[in-house]
């Protein structure tokens, strides 16, 4: 046992140390690389054979210089975005924070940030089922080192979690004594459940009855009342609270929306992703510049495969022995990948973008959406879609959206969540001068949260919201 766990404690430390700078950097040379090749099969084999009128050309001097043009002014400003986020900080959360003393109490880990389901149901039941022992000096240790504890510190109680109208369909508690257990689906043993959730033919279990069951104090046993497995059940996590924020890598206190990127071994405001095309992580100060790069990239690529396919594709019907360049296809087949690739991003980061949200934030919205489901798959079979159509309406008028109202930092439309991230002038959004428009410490907080990031029913928004 002292082995394994000295070879744990080994591989944390290496997993807690930055990566090298030139591993972080090596994509920015080969990115470089690959353009500059695209600029010369480009330039130097399609245009300028054109340009010279050159036996075998693949058009006329004039449709050359409108290729090499279009191409430049493209390839330029693709290029110049490229520069504005591979040298624009994204924000990092040192620079804004002192560093302060490890809360009294330990936060939680809230269930969208668990390495699996499973693990997450494994460490409640086996909770549930060992007394609490206090932790070795070696945990500790790592706990101290930002790794993920193995204990977990009694949760205060505060005022605001025993409202009635925030207890409400909520009186079930975990053996643990984690309040949110049912809003992790994790039930043991995680394997049947879910095999009892996605079995084709099995007709979906019905909520057993409760009515032997005391009610507890100040509660009411109504049969409308359904246990939490039932039920959308938003988390109960007060996200907001220090001990949620606390960085046990760097020692303070992030600001909201930042995370710890092992790569860069700092935090990052309002972390997106690490990106390794651009060597650094995409955060509040550079995003808008990397969606701009990959607006001028899809077009770069788009322009590229357009205007070397035609002409080849031309050339090899009228000519009967022509041969396409080798060179030719490489850049074809690059410039269509990427496209392809940058399409997909493209529309991701618009989707994002417009919801206010980041990668990390949009993969919590996912696993919301996937209880849901599993959720609905309880309550009626797959071919009841009027039925389920029904149940998720009468859980939205209830809570609102998931991932609208449902989410903390949504500002109530797509186009202020985009001027937030892309500013409100036309020109920002395609150009990559100036500064973000958003510092990476200041947010608006979800009227439909409480000062503590809890999701709050619709009767509990102010009145002009519901």
């Amino acid at each position: 046992m002292g082995i394994v766990e000295e070879a744990m404690e080994k591989r944390e430390a290496r997993r807690s140390k930055p990566q090298p700078w030139i591993v972080r950097k090596l994509a920015i040379f080969i990115t470089l690389g690959i353009i500059g090749y695209a600029w010369y099969v480009y330039v130097g084999r399609l245009c300028v054979p054109m340009i010279r009128r050159d036996t075998g050309a693949l058009g006329t001097r004039g449709l050359g210089i409108g290729f090499l043009v279009v191409f430049c002014i493209l390839g330029l400003v693709m290029i110049w975005a490229y520069e504005k986020v591979v040298f624009t900080s994204p924000g990092l959360a040192k620079d804004h924070v002192q560093k302060s003393s490890a809360p009294a109490t330990r936060g939680y880990q809230t269930w969208w940030d668990t390495e699996s389901e499973a693990e997450l149901a494994q460490a409640r039941f086996n909770a549930s089922s060992n007394p609490p022992q206090p932790p070795p000096p070696a945990e500790i240790k790592r706990s101290r080192d930002g790794s993920r504890p193995h204990h977990h510190h009694p949760r205060r109680s505060t005022d605001h979690q025993r409202r009635p109208s925030q207890q409400n369909g909520h009186h079930s508690r975990a053996p643990s004594g984690d309040e949110n257990a049912g809003t992790t689906d994790a039930l043991p043993p995680v394997a049947a459940a879910r095999a009892n959730a996605t079995t084709h033919h099995r007709p979906p279990p019905q909520p057993q009855d409760q009515s032997h069951i005391q009610p507890l104090p100040g509660t009411s046993n109504a049969p409308s009342q359904k246990p939490m497995m039932y039920t959308r059940a938003p988390s109960k996590t007060p996200i907001l609270l220090p001990e949620y924020r606390y960085c046990y890598r760097d020692g303070f206190q992030k600001p909201s929306r930042a995370h710890h990127c092992r790569a860069c071994g700092t935090c990052v405001l309002k972390y997106d992703h690490h990106c390794p095309w651009v060597g650094q992580c995409i955060g509040a100060r550079n995003h808008r510049f990397f969606l701009i790069f990959v607006i001028w990239a899809l077009l770069f690529c788009l322009w590229t495969f357009a205007t070397l396919v035609g002409p080849n594709a031309h050339a090899s019907i009228v000519r009967p022995n022509y041969e396409v360049d080798g060179q030719h296809v490489a850049i074809i087949v690059l410039s269509g990948f990427f496209a392809v690739f940058t399409v997909a991003l493209l529309v991701t980061h618009v989707i994002m973008i417009c919801s206010n949200m980041t990668t990390v934030e949009q993969l919590a919205v996912r696993r919301m959406r996937e209880r849901e489901e599993r959720v609905l798959g309880r309550l009626h079979a797959r071919w009841e879609l009027r039925a389920r159509r029904a149940t998720l309406k009468e859980w939205n008028a209830e809570w609102g959206r998931i991932g609208k109202e449902g989410h903390i930092w949504w500002l109530g439309s797509a186009r202020k969540n985009w001027d937030a991230t892309m500013g409100d002038k036309v020109w920002m959004w395609f150009l990559p001068i100036g500064k973000s428009p958003d510092d990476g410490l200041n947010y608006v907080v979800n009227p439909r949260f409480d000062a503590e990031g809890r999701w709050l029913p619709r009767s509990e928004w102010p009145k002009e919201l519901r």
